[in-house]
């Protein structure tokens, strides 16, 4: 897949999953990954800047594997977001889809 496209969904991606339930950083990298070839280096500094814009919050818990997991929880603003983001996807992706169908524009 083109790596223009994985950076415009994975902010997508990961509010979508974390708006099911929340997730340390590797679990959400081995969903993602299940659909879309991302590295765990990728997800991280999504997840900080993710954090540092107020959409998610964090927290320890204790694992049975080993050290503590840190999870990422959506903020009110990050389910905000979410909602927004899943809204001009649905937008976006039609609209793609119906130029890619023959629709509009082949004056």
């Amino acid at each position: 897949m083109n790596i223009q496209f994985k950076k415009g969904v994975l902010e997508l991606c990961a509010l979508a999953l974390l708006g099911k339930k929340n997730r340390y950083g590797y679990e959400l990298v081995n969903e993602i990954s299940k659909r879309i070839s991302i590295s765990e280096g990728t997800i991280y500094p999504l997840l900080r800047r993710l954090k540092n814009d107020g959409y998610v919050t964090t927290y320890l818990e204790e694992s049975k594997e080993g050290a503590p997991r840190k999870y990422y929880q959506l903020t009110v603003d990050g389910k905000k977001m979410e909602k927004d983001l899943k809204n001009e996807w649905k937008t976006f992706v039609k609209n793609v889809n119906s130029f890619l169908k023959g629709g509009a524009g082949d004056e």
